[in-house]
């Protein structure tokens, strides 16, 4: 078994002295949820809770939780954090917590980015206890991280895997043995393009469904990452950071003066997949004419599959339709795997 780096030769716990790493940007992403019923899931997507504003309450209490880490964790170093966000989904009866923390120096965020998620989830309890005090905070874990000297590592599908396989951390040394592999789960993200989404004054409907659709796949997914429809490419690029196999946006394909999701997308991509776009307006427009009007563009953005969906339900429905059965031959083309012919 490997060194731990958080322990001496005497097996006494230790901070470890990065002075000698070069500082690199640095990114981890990590997630957890908070099991509750459906009553309280509806109270808080509709800010009706005894308790108001519960999730800017619980978002505050996350970014601040990452920056107090060092204070929380004994071995943990002090670091400048750049950037911490936290972002909230839905399930029918749970409150998904995502965050990512980063930062440029010499040693990982993935500790900050993880405290940020227990602390948010923490709030969470605490703001809905009144309503259910049988709620649960589960799953708290690493989704993704960047930078260092292993680069970028996204969680594995665990289920095989023994302890041993698990990600080094960036103080110490590789777990895995030369020539192993560790199988690794489909990436996904998804990002909601909604100036009211993401001022908290209108309920997402889309990208807690396309999460859900995703993970059923057997997808690990980022998000909803929600944005105004301003911020559509910060969206986009936040998506693509950690470069995961697919992304999905919903929202901001119409002709409006606002929308520009098909633009932020069309400037990141490589190469364009425009059957895959039309065969997503042709199923809409067959149930709606005004299905014709959304924009939405796919293609690849280096070696990830970007698909623009419409930001309605039914729109949305559409494109899972029409992507479910295109999407594992689709990824192994992009991976580099996966037969070619009849294209």
């Amino acid at each position: 078994m490997s060194e731990l780096s958080h322990l001496d030769r005497e097996g006494r716990a230790r901070m470890v002295d990065v002075s000698a790493k070069s500082d690199t940007t640095r990114v981890a992403v990590a997630a957890g949820e908070l099991r509750t019923t459906a009553e309280v899931v509806a109270l808080v997507r509709a800010d009706d809770m005894p308790k108001a504003d519960v999730l800017s309450t619980a978002r505050i209490a996350g970014i601040a939780g990452a920056k107090k880490t060092s204070e929380l964790i004994p071995l943990c170093h002090q670091l400048a954090l750049s950037s911490v966000r936290v972002e909230f989904g839905f399930t029918a009866d749970a409150i998904t917590i995502e965050a990512t923390a980063k930062t440029k120096g010499p040693t990982g965020v993935e500790m900050e980015a993880l405290t940020a998620v227990a602390v948010a989830g923490l709030t969470l309890h605490d703001m809905v206890k009144a309503v259910d005090p049988a709620a649960t905070l589960n799953g708290v874990r690493l989704l993704a991280k960047d930078g260092g000297k292993h680069g970028h590592w996204t969680r594995p599908d665990t289920a095989d895997i023994p302890p041993e396989q698990s990600p080094p951390e960036d103080d110490s040394v590789d777990l895995v043995a030369d020539g192993d592999t560790v199988p690794e789960m489909r990436t996904a993200a998804v990002v909601v393009a909604s100036t009211g989404a993401a001022a908290g004054i209108r309920a997402d409907t889309t990208g807690p469904v396309l999460v859900e659709w995703l993970t059923g796949l057997g997808y690990s997914v980022r998000g909803p990452l929600v944005y105004a429809d301003a911020d559509i490419t910060v969206g986009i690029a936040d998506a693509l950071h950690l470069s995961p196999a697919l992304v999905v946006t919903t929202g901001g394909t119409g002709a409006s003066p606002t929308d520009a999701t098909p633009e932020a997308t069309l400037a990141v991509l490589d190469r364009e997949l425009p059957g895959v776009a039309e065969a997503i307006r042709q199923r809409g427009t067959a149930k709606f004419p005004l299905a014709a009007l959304s924009r939405g563009v796919a293609g690849l953005a280096g070696a990830s599959v970007v698909v623009n969906l419409p930001g309605s339900p039914g729109g949305v429905e559409d494109g899972m339709a029409v992507l479910e059965p295109l999407l594992d031959h689709l990824i192994a083309q992009v991976a580099g795997g996966g037969r070619h012919d009849n294209p």
